[in-house]
């Protein structure tokens, strides 16, 4: 039996956790009512719960060991992953965002088909749930790895205990469930990286001390450019920065999920704001100072110098922490791989239900029915995550396997999208060229290195080209679909309008359904008065003249209405539109059963925003 850590109440303590959170996660079921709920939340949550969840999401179970196992290895310029995001967000805030939230997708390779043809779609299904259930299968070798160390266990049996509790509350809740959860984990992550970074300070005798015991070249903000091969800085610059980075933000089916569910595209570019401006460089601090203060603890004898970097973040945190706060931080280490998984898990339902059960497998069947399919596909995910983990833990680091796997798999379809949403040339030959050439040339290199050496920036180790396969992936997928594009048909504008770069106008009327109407108004509180004949499934509601004034709207116009308590975050809330104006003023006329459909029924007041 391998030798365990912390104490009785620590382990007490993560098995509480596990629990609460999958009573808080299974109880958002109430809010399921159709697969739009399952993986949009019905489309009304605030910027600062999306934010939230975005943050647990990439802060997963593998960003504690493995960027705690960086630092210790490289210092400072571990964090050098988690700030890599910002250059990409222009293109993604006022073109991509508005292009698949006005668009109406469910998933990516819908989008493809939409943009492109029903071939193109078939090749990115296929990709994007390898790409999804791989990421399923890093998280769990990583939280696998924690209790081993942790309680003893086998790897690969920890990691069917946390599969099995994150599909049980993935599979009631959907969408709605992994926000929430999302909510309370990405506080207490956050929190709990910081505390422990407080103890580690403290144990070792303060900040002066750390930077004073940290190697000169462990206190840059970047790694030397190509050396070491396994994490230099043009090996991180291409596998993170452009590779995986863009594969987070415009293919990853779980964060586009997560900006799906947004009220409104303005509320979506918030979120990403508070993300990257705030809430990432905190998240960068907390998942690294583990290694930091590790490495510390070595040149001061305080730590065994050949302790593995694996179990670095499990090691000294139980050296730093007291009973029971050993316990809680461990909890965040659930919390983390578990806001991840269930993250990938429900993306990996929207795939299989959205681009394979309906438009192959069973057409026109009932919400219902697709609802309970992606409740069965919800575990399907999860079991072929488990079977990964073994072929993940071959790698010499959780690192590198998770660097070596995204630069194999994400460039060609990474690709796809970018030409396809701000290149009106781009041909639906030159997609399916791309996505089909480009992942085989990749797989071929994966056999012979050599192809990526012309690329590699002096490296030469075969570490080294793992990460540089992305740069090697980007352009030969780019130069295919570029080659491809310019000899061949391009759709016309307005086959595509709404789904390209500078049609955004048309993507905003095809989402209203008529003319936009973009005058600015206020938010204004109104007395809800439910009327019994109105028809829900219409979402018509009636204000006064005067009432519609304040808001700028029109008949016809989209309005948003939410329970006044801010707090809520939009749980309790719905888009509506407005009908003739006639009534008495302060008040809004409203479905009755609408309100109980959306969970407004304890409302008296609510707050009304005009948004297109």
């Amino acid at each position: 039996m391998h030798p365990t850590v912390g104490t009785p109440l620590d382990y007490f303590l993560i098995v509480a956790y596990f629990a609460v959170v999958l009573l808080f996660g299974s109880y958002f079921g109430r809010y399921v009512r159709s697969t739009k709920d399952f993986f949009f939340s019905g489309q009304k949550l605030s910027w600062w719960l999306i934010g939230m969840s975005c943050v647990a999401t990439t802060v997963g179970s593998y960003s504690f060991i493995k960027y705690s196992e960086a630092a210790y290895r490289y210092g400072f310029s571990s964090t050098q992953s988690y700030l890599n995001d910002w250059f990409w967000m222009p293109l993604w805030m006022f073109g991509w965002l508005p292009i698949i939230y006005f668009s109406r997708i469910v998933s990516i390779p819908e989008y493809l088909e939409r943009r492109f043809n029903r071939a193109t779609r078939s090749a990115a299904t296929a990709i994007l749930l390898l790409y999804l259930i791989g990421y399923v299968g890093i998280n769990l070798l990583t939280l696998g790895v924690a209790l081993h160390k942790l309680l003893g266990m086998d790897i690969f049996q920890a990691a069917v205990v946390v599969a099995v509790i994150t599909a049980i509350y993935v599979t009631f809740g959907g969408q709605t469930s992994v926000i929430m959860t999302d909510l309370l984990q990405g506080f207490l992550l956050l929190i709990a990286g910081f505390v422990l970074f407080g103890l580690g300070l403290h144990a070792i005798g303060g900040l002066r001390v750390l930077l004073d015991n940290l190697p000169p070249q462990m206190k840059t903000a970047f790694a030397p450019f190509n050396k070491p091969p396994e994490f230099s800085f043009v090996g991180i610059f291409w596998q993170d920065g452009m590779a995986n980075t863009a594969a987070f933000y415009f293919m990853h089916q779980g964060m586009i999920l997560r900006f799906l569910s947004a009220k409104s595209v303005q509320e979506g570019r918030k979120a990403v704001t508070f993300v990257l401006l705030l809430l990432m460089p905190l998240a960068a601090i907390a998942v690294a100072n583990v290694g930091w203060v590790g490495r510390a603890m070595v040149n001061l004898g305080m730590l065994n110098p050949n302790i593995s970097s694996r179990d670095v973040f499990v090691v000294v945190s139980n050296m730093v922490c007291r009973p029971g706060v050993f316990g809680l931080i461990m909890a965040a280490l659930v919390a983390a791989m578990m806001s991840t998984v269930d993250t990938l898990v429900n993306a990996a339902a929207v795939i299989g239900v959205n681009d394979i059960y309906r438009p192959y497998i069973r057409k026109g069947a009932s919400d219902r029915h697709y609802l309970f399919v992606a409740r069965v596909v919800s575990i399907v995910a999860a079991v072929l995550g488990l079977s990964l983990v073994p072929l993940f833990n071959s790698f010499k680091t959780i690192y590198s396997a998770h660097a070596a796997f995204t630069a194999a798999i994400t460039p060609p379809l990474v690709v796809t999208i970018l030409l396809g949403a701000f290149w009106k040339r781009y041909t639906p030959a030159g997609a399916l060229w791309t996505l089909v050439g480009g992942i085989t040339l990749i797989f071929v290199s994966i056999r012979f290195p050599q192809l990526v050496k012309p690329v590699s920036h002096g490296i030469t180790q075969v570490e080294g080209l793992s990460y540089m396969r992305a740069l090697y992936g980007l352009l030969v997928s780019t130069v295919i679909g570029v080659a491809v594009s310019l000899g061949t048909k391009p759709r016309p504008l307005s086959e595509v309008a709404g789904l390209v770069i500078g049609t955004l106008r048309q993507a905003r009327e095809n989402f209203k359904g008529g003319p936009v109407n973009e005058e600015e108004g206020e938010k204004i509180r109104l007395r809800v008065v439910p009327v019994e004949e109105m028809d829900a499934e219409q979402r018509l509601v009636i204000l006064a003249p005067e009432d519609m004034n304040r808001l700028k709207a029109r008949p016809g116009d989209l309005l948003y209405i939410r329970d006044r308590r801010w707090w809520t975050g939009g749980l309790r809330s719905a888009h509506v539109i407005a009908g003739e104006p006639t009534g008495k003023a302060g008040e809004i006329r409203v479905s009755a059963d609408l309100l109980k459909e959306q969970n407004l029924t304890g409302s008296d007041v609510v707050l009304v925003e005009k948004i297109l």
